[in-house]
């Protein structure tokens, strides 16, 4: 009987004693490529979410800004015309006034010659009054154009703190992501994909028309790195890489993937033609149609320009340049 107690208390002697001895590691594995892959592409989702805020951000910067230069440029002439309409008021009045002033006597004296006073005095007083009408319409539309300014230049204003907020959060995910990109350095010995050689490109598919030379343009712009807020030519940025390309078939597209869609005509899956875009991630990525079920993106952080099938990520729906 006492020998399996004996033999119990030994064990558990022993394994205390294993217990105390063993070193004071962490028993943590390293993580695998695939896990390090996989926390590098949530990270850049997230990032790309804020890449295309920005760029959101800056095509609303550029609208208000041009938008007041606008406004600059009307109020100019404006205050020339108020001021012109001034000196012509005082002008006339001035007139007036020596008419008036000259002839009083005459006029008293002779009666003949009042009606004639009077109806010079009278058409300088009329078109006096219709030049001040004309002064208070440009003084009033020239303040609408101030104020409208006034309010855009407040605009600008918030949206720079909300710019720099968005390039505060950009920094803290980019640096984020070079501690994985170092982690991808020792799982494959890249942080980044080799570009991709020439020979290695697909053949270019023959496409018509404006369309035609956006997909060859996507087509030359395969295995160029992705940088964010890019638009070419030596990098791009997912909706960087849909407004180059169209930008040289002569169509102007904003830099964001959200008001790509609705600077786009809705299309169905079954009328996709080449040229057109197919978003994604909830208006958060966008690709350019190339016909054949396929699509040419800028995918994120450390990728390159790529050539995929249409079914990379769920489509959120397909839009045509206009």
């Amino acid at each position: 009987m006492s020998s399996p107690r004996n033999l119990l208390r030994c064990l558990v002697v022993g394994g205390l004693v294993a217990v105390l001895l063993a070193p004071g590691t962490v028993a943590r594995a390293e993580p695998t490529p695939a896990e390090l892959t996989q926390r590098i592409e949530r990270t850049s989702t997230e990032l790309e979410r804020v890449v295309e805020s920005w760029n959101k951000l800056n095509e609303d910067i550029k609208a208000n800004r041009a938008a007041v230069a606008k406004l600059t440029a009307r109020i100019g002439p404006l205050e020339r015309q108020v001021a012109q309409g001034r000196a012509d008021v005082d002008r006339y009045a001035v007139t007036a006034y020596k008419t008036g002033g000259l002839t009083t006597a005459e006029v008293l004296l002779r009666s003949g010659d009042r009606s004639v006073l009077l109806a010079r005095l009278g058409t300088l007083d009329q078109v006096a009054r219709q030049r001040e009408a004309q002064v208070a319409d440009f003084g009033a539309d020239r303040q609408r154009l101030v104020d409208a300014r006034t309010r855009l230049e407040a605009t600008l204003t918030r949206q720079a703190a909300q710019s720099r907020e968005l390039a505060a959060g950009k920094k803290r995910i980019e640096r984020d992501l070079s501690r994985l990109y170092e982690l991808r350095r020792q799982a494959y010995g890249r942080a980044t994909e080799k570009p991709a050689p020439p020979t290695a490109r697909p053949k270019t598919p023959a496409v018509s028309g404006q369309a035609g030379v956006a997909v060859r343009y996507a087509y030359g712009a395969l295995g160029k790195p992705y940088r964010w807020g890019d638009d070419g030519p030596n990098g791009y940025d997912c909706s960087g890489l849909t407004l180059a390309a169209w930008r040289a078939a002569g169509k102007s597209l904003p830099h964001n993937a959200a008001m790509q869609w609705n600077a786009t005509a809705r299309v169905s899956r079954a009328s996709l033609r080449p040229g057109d875009l197919v978003f994604y991630r909830g208006l958060g990525h966008v690709a350019l149609y190339v016909g054949d079920g396929k699509v040419i993106h800028a995918p994120t952080f450390g990728r390159n320009v790529e050539i995929r099938a249409v079914d990379l990520m769920s489509p959120y729906g397909y839009g045509r340049v206009r």
